[in-house]
């Protein structure tokens, strides 16, 4: 089955051009001589058998979805709770209104966005132009696998710090936002990829995300096709570092799109 993943955005928390920073990256992002090293915060988006299934929706969402021409979303899958991954939760609520959109999370994410959007999730006093989502709370067991219109979307464990969040395996491509290493339990989940797509915060190492090195050493190591970095801080400059990496793999950018094969699911189980 034939699928489309476009990058919404590709920064780190804090997005480029960063505020109060006069960085040659952040200039060149603001003046638009440059305009790859302009970097939302991280998301992505999926296309394929006419339905729409985003991964996190950051406080960019409403910005980008506009950008991309987004007019539907059927369903979202969450990696975690942190701000830049679900503030754009609450801007679901125009495309919610016809159908209510599933969201998918672990635990901890799912009670952190409902705590964080208490006025949507509550069952009395709602507010009536609430989003109407409908919260689904996922197994952290290996294994954990969600069913999603023809499509079977695999949960990664991946080391964020000292927190254990989740990676996304869809087909042959994968998403692993926010990582600062990855369990070996792990590995064997990402074999036979096309497409990588991982974190490069910096060169300088960071308690909570993979630098520049180690995660080229990731690409060499899990061996995809293709590998794409994001989660990009100001520090890296996209062509600049574009000149510097292997053929096989790219920094990403706002609004690149890849094609690629989603694999069919086995069984009707989740939504579809």
């Amino acid at each position: 089955m034939e699928a489309t993943l476009t990058f919404l955005g590709t920064g780190t928390s804090m997005g480029v051009p960063t505020l109060g920073c006069g960085c040659a990256v952040c200039t060149s992002a603001m003046d638009g001589t440059r305009p790859h090293n302009r970097r939302t915060r991280a998301s992505v988006r999926l296309d394929y058998n006419g339905r729409t299934v985003l991964i996190d929706t950051g406080q960019d969402f409403h910005f980008q979805a506009i950008r991309e021409k987004v007019t539907h979303v059927d369903a979202v899958l969450y990696t975690h709770g942190h701000a830049d991954h679900v503030l754009g939760m609450d801007d679901l609520r125009p495309l919610s209104f016809a159908n209510p959109i599933p969201l998918y999370a672990d635990d901890e994410t799912a009670s952190v966005i409902e705590r964080i959007f208490e006025y949507t999730f509550r069952t009395q006093d709602r507010y009536m132009t609430s989003a109407r989502v409908e919260m689904h709370r996922i197994s952290t067991e290996p294994g954990t696998t969600v069913k999603l219109f023809g499509a079977a979307f695999q949960r990664i464990p991946v080391q964020h710090g000292s927190q254990v969040i989740t990676g996304w395996r869809f087909g042959r491509a994968a998403y692993l936002t926010d990582l600062s290493s990855l369990p070996e339990e792990s590995f064997p989940l990402l074999e036979d990829l096309d497409i990588l797509i991982v974190d490069a915060l910096r060169r300088a190492p960071h308690p909570s995300h993979s630098n520049l090195e180690n995660s080229i050493a990731l690409v060499e190591r899990i061996k995809p096709r293709r590998a794409f970095f994001t989660h990009i801080s100001h520090d890296l400059d996209h062509d600049a570092i574009n000149a510097e990496l292997p053929p096989h793999i790219l920094m990403s950018h706002d609004g690149m799109c890849l094609d690629f094969e989603i694999a069919a699911a086995k069984t009707t189980e989740g939504t579809e």
